[in-house]
């Protein structure tokens, strides 16, 4: 067995291959990775038939085959958060942008979106397609033993017939109290094609088991400056107090103040093609068959479960509820400090979808119109319980509901590769979201080489408000009596995007009606009146010297009129670096700074036990310093290998002595962790 396991590792080590991503292009040959751009050259190794694979891979809702992305610079693409968003102090907390991006979506929505940044979804299902089994293994150790675990595998049963699986897990401790997270993920895909092309079906379970303990934040920041709080871990935080810290084990969680949030997805396609036939000749021996369609019938089956709980148990040796911030926070008098308290729903969403394309042109399969309709089968229950002098008081409620809607799309990516058009719509016509709608459509312009791409669009979404605002829902406390209208949002966007340079401008023009958002810890609001925000970004890659980089991100975003969206002004993020070989040719290697700044604003605040965020406008948040990194990355052949330590901005000599204590703040008594040292280890393999 150990001799087999060596075979493995070496095998993995010397099937070496280089992975880029071009979204257009179609089937594509892997090699060995060669010197700093990892083309393969010079590899002695890339003309043996065993170190090649052939591998791409689509999405549910496009036919285009991508590559695999084998870039090493950004750490995000690894391990979330992206360079915009921010969490409440570690992997796995809630989490948002700062970037404006409304919910862009019409009909049923749970409301519940602080974690959606950690959990798998069906969009994000890649399909893949190659000649050899592939794997990809991924490890990452964090300070205070955070741990992340990826798992990739994929294979072609048979030619026609792919499967693949992946698992992730991530765990963090925090570096403050009652802030340790547990978060599951899981992806089964398949994809089969019949022989003869007429028929193909896509299968996907998905399913995210996220456990995550809220401290509420702190009770009193300037207690960061005492000298009896120089280690994070014991700094006075609101919820959760003197419970037992994590026991760092990845394969546990003891989440006693916290929030768990469950969801799974079973989806299966099928298509069938009524078309052309035809052969492509290879040699005497081989044809390969071929098939133009221009009918589709398509049908598609969705099953979705979402669990979202809050609780908080206390210990009676040694933790009691803070029944005063129930009350002054939820204004829940009735919770004593013996008690326990819990909140949950439970929502089942079953949709049947049947839909027929047509395809102007038989040998354009980017060219089609699609039309279909829905049925939506939505089951609720909700329970709110807590023991209290012994009993336990439990409220249950049930709901079923319906919607019939309409869909339609049409999509045109020319031929000559000079034009990419997308226009999609969606109306409720039946059923509890009867009146709600989306309408987009994009138009993407090849002009030059020089000028690269140009795009305009427009979308406009009419929804009702999310399940956390109907008064059925547990986690519902505003006693005001209030009568919500659709939220309707238009958004106009417009990008110039020039690959050979490294640069795109992009900007966005927002106008939103009829906002609905929190205005405190459980309080609803809802704008009436319109209000707009312009939103301007700008990205652009700079050769400073040789193999020297210099990638900067610029966001620049502003709201007229009355507005409860609080937003920075100002938004930067720049890796200045080394990117290359440095003469060796089968490394590649990047290493430098990373820096992110952002202008004071009044940030959102974030409240536990309702699981939102909310706008408030007491407290502006400002960096003390900007948010310093400095990171080493480098990849030899198929294995790459992240070294990080991040927020080195919170380095201080003060009157308590040398430490790293002078934290930024994310929110309103919430600040973000001290040093950070992460160590990632990313493996792939061809079996």
């Amino acid at each position: 067995m150990g001799r087999r396991i060596i075979k493995i590792v070496l095998l993995g080590s010397l099937s070496g291959f280089s992975l880029s991503t071009h979204a257009q292009d179609p089937l594509s040959r892997f090699r060995g990775m060669g010197g700093g751009g990892g083309s393969g050259k010079g590899d002695s190794l890339q003309h043996r038939k065993a170190d090649t694979i052939t591998l791409n891979f689509r999405y549910l809702d496009s036919s285009r085959l991508q590559r695999l992305d084998s870039s090493i610079f950004d750490f995000s693409k690894r391990v979330p958060p992206p360079r915009t968003w921010i969490n409440l102090g570690n992997n796995g907390t809630p989490a948002r942008n700062l970037v404006f991006s409304p919910l862009m979506k019409s009909g049923f929505d749970l409301g519940w979106h602080a974690y959606d940044l950690y959990v798998f979804n069906t969009e994000e299902t890649r399909f893949y397609n190659t000649t050899k089994p592939y794997s990809e293994i991924g490890y990452l150790l964090g300070g205070r033993t955070e741990q992340i675990i990826d798992l990739l595998s994929t294979q072609n049963i048979r030619p026609n017939w792919n499967f693949a699986f992946e698992y992730r897990l991530i765990n963090s401790p925090g570096s403050f109290q009652n802030q340790n997270t547990n978060h599951n993920n899981y992806r089964l895909s398949s994809w089969y094609q019949s022989k003869n092309k007429r028929y193909q079906a896509f299968f996907i379970l998905v399913g995210s088991k996220l456990q995550a303990s809220e401290n509420g934040g702190l009770q009193n920041y300037r207690q960061l400056d005492s000298i009896s709080y120089t280690d994070r871990s014991t700094v006075p935080v609101t919820l959760g107090n003197n419970l037992a810290l994590s026991s760092g084990n990845p394969f546990s969680s003891n989440v006693s103040t916290g929030t768990r949030y469950t969801t799974g997805t079973y989806m299966i396609r099928q298509q069938y093609d009524l078309g052309q036939k035809d052969s492509t000749i290879v040699n005497d021996t081989t044809v390969i068959p071929l098939f133009y369609p221009r009918l589709r019938l398509e049908h598609t089956f969705a099953y979705t479960t979402y669990h979202y709980r809050y609780g908080d148990q206390p210990r009676p040796t040694s933790y009691l509820l803070d029944s005063n911030y129930y009350a002054d926070k939820y204004g829940l008098t009735y919770i004593h400090p013996t008690d326990s308290f819990f909140r949950e729903v439970h929502w089942h969403d079953m949709t049947n979808d049947f839909s027929f394309y047509t395809f102007p042109d038989a040998k354009n399969p980017q060219q089609f119109l699609k039309l279909g309709g829905s049925l939506e089968l939505l089951k609720g229950y909700t329970d709110t319980a807590r023991l209290a002098a012994g009993s336990i008081i439990d409220i249950t409620h049930r709901q079923n509901e319906h919607n019939v809607f309409l869909h339609g799309e049409y999509r045109n990516k020319t031929r000559n590769q000079k034009w990419d058009i997308e226009a999609f719509g969606k109306f409720y016509l039946n059923g509890l979201y009867a009146g709600d709608y989306n309408a987009s459509i994009s138009l993407k312009r090849y002009l030059s080489k020089k000028l690269g791409f140009l795009q305009l669009g427009f979308e406009n979404v009419n929804r009702s408000l999310s399940f956390v605002y109907n008064r059925a829902s547990p986690f519902y406390y505003d006693t005001t009596l209030q009568s919500y209208s659709k939220e309707n949002t238009t958004h106009l966007f417009a990008s110039l995007e020039q690959p050979q340079n490294h640069f795109k401008v992009q900007g966005s023009y927002f106008l939103v009606t009829n906002y609905s958002y929190f205005t405190d810890y459980f309080k609803q609001r809802q704008q009436a009146s319109p209000f707009n925000l312009l939103q301007i970004s700008v990205q652009k890659q700079f050769t400073i010297h040789g193999p020297w980089k210099w990638r900067t991100l610029i966001v620049i975003q502003q709201t007229a009129g009355s507005s409860p969206v609080h937003v920075p002004l100002f938004l930067t993020h720049n890796q200045i670096g080394y990117d290359g070989s440095l003469g060796f040719k089968n490394l590649n290697i990047s290493f430098g700074a990373e820096i992110r700044y952002y202008t004071g604003y009044k940030a959102d605040g974030y409240a536990p036990v309702t699981g939102q965020f909310y706008s408030q406008s007491d407290t502006t948040i400002r960096q003390h310093l900007p948010d310093i990194t400095g990171y080493l990355h480098f990849r030899i052949r198929t294995f790459t290998l992240y070294v990080r330590a991040e927020n080195l901005n919170t380095m201080q000599f003060g009157p308590n002595g040398f430490g790293w204590t002078n934290n930024n703040f994310v929110a309103p008594n919430m600040p973000s962790p001290g040093l950070l040292l992460r160590f990632g280890i990313f493996w792939s393999f061809i079996n």
